[in-house]
């Protein structure tokens, strides 16, 4: 790939690519994959210089957890400023996945908490195993969350449940959490990576700019009022259905060489 080689990497991060499919590991297990400031700088980094090859992204965790937040001794000597300029690196580089091209799938398994929880609200496709569990302890720690929970979260689950989690240190479980949209699938353990590569190779096979409407223009649709959006979206759909890809595609399943939609339940 046209990513440094993973020695390039910090040793908190693990680079690698399966054909057109980037994944990104964390790697400090025996620190539950907390991140530091290396870890958050790398990631960035990764998100920032993709090689144009990549078709989606599959990030997870070494060990029993996917990431169990801010490792709290980088905060336990600063200042006010100085976090507020280590909360404003971890919005700079979560918005490296913001502005994408490629969709971002999150394996979660055991801890996925504070900045783990907040890490996987930028995915767009979450996979759970079902040891996964999602917290927001920073209220029993004294602090707030600083990576954008505040933001991301609440439109994911709702502000209420968000309020209650960091008021009462209430957790919830994988199962529970597909229900209520901490998650879109359910795996067994040891079973997310692999599902994830495989949806992950099934969206890298679409055409790149459906890919980039779903994941830019949806957003901003979405946040707009109804005239504005329903205008953007014919504006996208002109562009999307006149790109020479999407003919193809078209022709091809008019003369019947691509499937159709099926159910298996």
């Amino acid at each position: 790939m046209d990513h440094p080689d993973s020695s390039a990497w910090p040793d908190c991060l693990h680079v690698s690519q399966d054909g057109a499919i980037a994944i990104l590991r964390l790697s400090r297990p025996a620190k539950r994959n907390a991140i530091d400031s290396a870890m958050i700088a790398g990631i960035e980094r990764f998100f920032s210089t993709l090689p144009r090859s990549v078709g989606a992204v599959v990030i997870h965790g070494e060990g029993e957890h996917f990431c169990a937040g801010l490792d709290l001794s980088s905060l336990t000597e600063t200042d006010a400023y100085e976090a507020i300029l280590h909360s404003r690196s971890w919005h700079r580089a979560f918005a490296t996945i913001a502005a994408l091209d490629v969709p971002v799938l999150a394996v979660l398994h055991g801890a996925t908490v504070g900045g783990g929880l907040e890490l996987a609200c930028n995915a767009h496709i979450r996979i759970a195993e079902r040891s996964a569990f999602y917290a927001l302890p920073e209220g029993q720690r004294g602090i707030f969350v600083g990576g954008g929970a505040s933001v991301r979260l609440p439109k994911l689950i709702g502000l209420a449940r968000v309020m209650d989690m960091m008021l009462t240190g209430r957790t919830y479980g994988a199962e529970e959490g597909v229900t209520l949209g901490f998650s879109q699938y359910l795996a067994e353990p040891g079973e997310g990576l692999t599902l994830a590569l495989s949806l992950a190779r099934k969206i890298a096979a679409n055409a790149r700019l459906s890919n980039f409407a779903v994941l830019q223009a949806m957003p901003q649709i979405a946040a707009s009022p109804d005239a504005a959006g329903l205008f953007t979206e014919s504006l996208m759909s002109a562009i999307a259905s006149s790109d020479e890809d999407a003919k193809q595609r078209l022709r091809a399943f008019l003369e019947k060489r691509a499937p159709k939609v099926t159910h298996t339940g």
